[in-house]
C-alpha cells in the first residue's frame, strides 16, 4: 500500500507540474500577444456558426487585416501599431485559426471563402463599419477578394499580399508550384488523412513550413512563433486549416469560375504586392489581377512569402500612399 501511495503521489506531482507548465506557457503567450498589440481591445464576436476573435485599435477610417496560413492575427504585429496611427485597425483570426472557433463538421463548404468573408463582414458590422479598407495576406487575401466580389460597395480599397485569385492559381499549378506549395495538394485530401499525418509532430511541420515561406526565418519574433506554435498544436485548428484548403480545391474554385463566366470584377481599387523574383516573365500578379478588377496597381517587393513580418517597411512604403488616396 505504501508503494502505491508513493506512485500516486509521484503521478500527482508530475501531472500538477505539467498543468503548471501549460498554464504558465499559455499566459506567457497571452502576455506576448498583448505587448505586440498594446492599446488594442480584444473581442469575441459570434457569427452564424463561428466565433471570431478580433483586435481593434487606433482612430480613423476602418481597416480590416486578414492573415494567412499557418498564422494568426499576430502576423500583423509589426504593421498594425503603425497603421493604427491613421486608421481604426481591426485584426482578426480567421474562422478556425488561432483563437477563433469554427465548425468541426466534415463539409468543407463551411470554410469556403464566401462563408469566411461573411464572418468578417459580421465583425465589421459589429463595430459599426459598413464600408472599410482591407489588407489580406495569403488565405486572408482570398477571403478579402471574395468579400469584395460578393458585397459590392463594401470594400473601399483592397490590398493583396502574395496572392492571385484561386482559379488563376489552379490554372498555373505546374511542377514548380506542386513541389514548392505541396501543402495545397496534401491539405485538400479527404478527411482525415492530412489531419493524422500532421498530428505526428505539429511543431516540426510548422517550423519547416515557416522556414520554407520566409527568405529570412530569423525575421520572425519569438513571441509570434510561440503564438503560431500554440495554435498549430491544437487538432481543431489544424482541421480548420485542412478544411480551408479543401474548400480552395472545390467550392472556392467553383465560385471563381462562376464570377469569370458572369464577368464580375472587383469594384474597388486594388494594390497587389508579390515576392521579388517569383514572376520574371511578362505575366505578373499585376497583369493577372487586371482581369479581375477595374483599377489595379502593384509591384514586387524583396523578401519571401511572409511580407508583413519580413519586410514591414517595404510593405508600409507601398500601402501607405495607396490607402491615403482611397480611405478617407
Amino acid at each position: 500500500m505504501r508503494e502505491i501511495a508513493i506512485v500516486r503521489s509521484a503521478l500527482w506531482k508530475t501531472t500538477a507540474l505539467n498543468w503548471i507548465k501549460v498554464y504558465c506557457s499559455r499566459h506567457a503567450i497571452d502576455r506576448g500577444r498583448a505587448s505586440m498589440f498594446e492599446g488594442f481591445e480584444r473581442h469575441e464576436i459570434d457569427t452564424e456558426d463561428a466565433r471570431i476573435v478580433s483586435f481593434i485599435g487606433g482612430e480613423g477610417p476602418p481597416l480590416l487585416l486578414l492573415h494567412g496560413y499557418p498564422e494568426t492575427h499576430v502576423a500583423w504585429h509589426r504593421l498594425a501599431p503603425v497603421l493604427a496611427q491613421h486608421y481604426t485597425v481591426v485584426a482578426t483570426d480567421l474562422r478556425g485559426y488561432g483563437d477563433s472557433r469554427g465548425p468541426q463538421q466534415a463539409d468543407a463548404a463551411a470554410y469556403s471563402k464566401r462563408t469566411m468573408a461573411g464572418d468578417q463582414l459580421a465583425v465589421m458590422k459589429h463595430f459599426g463599419f459598413h464600408r472599410f479598407g482591407l489588407i489580406g495576406h495569403d488565405r486572408g487575401a482570398r477571403v478579402g477578394y471574395r468579400l469584395a466580389l460578393d458585397h459590392p460597395g463594401t470594400v473601399q480599397a483592397f490590398v493583396s499580399l502574395t496572392v492571385i485569385p484561386t482559379t488563376e492559381m489552379w490554372a498555373r499549378a505546374g511542377k514548380a508550384f506542386g513541389l514548392g506549395a505541396y501543402h495545397w495538394f496534401l491539405f485538400a485530401q479527404p478527411y482525415d488523412l492530412p489531419e493524422r499525418l500532421l498530428s505526428a509532430d505539429p511543431d516540426y511541420f510548422l517550423d519547416w513550413t515557416l522556414r520554407k515561406m520566409a527568405k529570412d526565418p530569423g525575421c520572425l519574433s519569438d513571441e509570434a512563433l510561440a503564438a503560431y506554435r500554440a495554435a498549430f498544436r491544437r487538432p481543431e485548428v489544424r482541421h480548420a486549416m485542412m478544411q480551408d484548403y479543401r474548400a480552395g480545391a472545390t467550392v472556392d474554385h467553383e465560385h471563381d469560375l462562376a464570377d469569370r463566366a458572369a464577368g464580375r470584377v472587383l469594384d474597388c481599387p486594388v494594390l497587389v504586392l508579390w515576392e521579388q523574383g517569383r514572376f520574371e516573365g511578362k505575366e505578373t500578379p499585376l497583369t493577372i489581377w487586371q482581369a479581375w478588377a477595374t483599377q489595379v496597381e502593384g509591384r514586387a517587393i524583396p523578401g519571401g512569402h511572409l511580407q508583413a513580418e519580413e519586410q514591414p517597411d517595404a510593405v508600409l512604403d507601398a500601402i501607405g500612399p495607396f490607402l491615403a488616396r482611397h480611405l478617407r
